[in-house]
């Protein structure tokens, strides 16, 4: 077994980072905040950490033992993290998920830096004016719900939520419904919400490498014109995106979202501004090499 660093010195004073998840030997966010380190001159290192579902208490118990200062949470640990924390922001409480901890001096708190991060991404890279948009949201899962809380400050005009279980649609609908016009459909009716919407955003995993032949709906819905967004950076233009930008809409991946999530992390961390571009520069490079 060969063991190197993060590609910068550590020493007795290197503070440490890292993620979870179940699987996480796939994850880009180590050579993504590693390079942030770097670029910063924060002595810090970043590590990947493959925590299985019965020692999430266990984890969180040694991030306070040996003051591990910042942790990602990724798929599936973003709920069951919140019962370990110490306090919870009150926009990770909203989205019922974390993906962020910060560890101030043993206390553990819970932030969610996906919304603001997808949405973020979306208005530098694709629509910088969301009021009055109708926007389409496919999927109900925990993405979603962290993208509807970032999306309703944006003061859209409607928002409609499709989702195989229609369950799962109405039940995210009704915890918005006080703040935005939002409303759930059953896959039948996806079709005529899209033809509608100026824009429609993927977040489920369909399209996700391996399985890069898929789609979540036939771009021929869409509106020329309209912007399609997917969650997926790998593929970095999947299907759907590819079959919409030849339908003559705007298209968006899940890259932006990837990056800016961890450039929010790290401002939370360390209180400096991330160096966003160089990060992105390395992601784009592994996913190319």
């Amino acid at each position: 077994m060969t063991i190197s660093g993060a590609g910068h010195h550590i020493d007795s004073n290197t503070i440490l980072f890292g993620v979870i998840g179940d699987p996480i030997r796939h994850s880009k966010s180590p050579i993504m905040m590693n390079r942030a380190f770097r670029e910063t001159g924060i002595n810090g290192v970043y590590a990947a950490f493959h925590i299985t579902s019965g020692h999430v208490a266990d984890f969180a118990a040694g991030v306070r033992a040996m003051g591990i200062r910042g942790v990602n949470v990724t798929i599936p640990h973003k709920l069951d993290i919140m019962s370990v924390l110490d306090h919870i922001d009150a926009g990770a409480a909203a989205i019922g998920a974390v993906n962020t901890i910060v560890n101030d001096n043993g206390r553990l708190i819970g932030y969610n830096t996906d919304g603001i991060g997808y949405v973020r991404s979306l208005k530098e890279e694709a629509e910088s004016h969301l009021a009055g948009k109708r926007i389409v949201v496919i999927g109900a899962g925990g993405a979603a719900r962290g993208i509807l809380y970032a999306l309703i400050s944006e003061k859209p005009a409607h928002i409609t939520i499709s989702n195989r279980s229609i369950e799962r649609a109405t039940e995210l609908a009704a915890a918005f419904r006080d703040k935005v016009d939002i409303e759930a459909v059953s896959n039948d009716s996806l079709q005529a919400a899209c033809q509608q919407a100026d824009i429609v955003i993927n977040t489920t995993s369909v399209g996700m490498f391996p399985n890069t032949d898929e789609t979540p709906i036939d771009a021929a819905w869409l509106k020329p014109g309209a912007v399609a967004s997917d969650l997926i950076y790998n593929p970095l233009k999947t299907k759907f995106l590819q079959q919409a930008e030849q339908r003559g809409c705007r298209i968006h991946g899940g890259l932006g979202m990837f990056i800016y999530q961890g450039a929010y992390a790290f401002e939370y961390w360390t209180g400096q501004p991330a160096p966003a571009a160089a990060m992105r520069e390395t992601v784009l490079a592994s996913l190319q090499g």
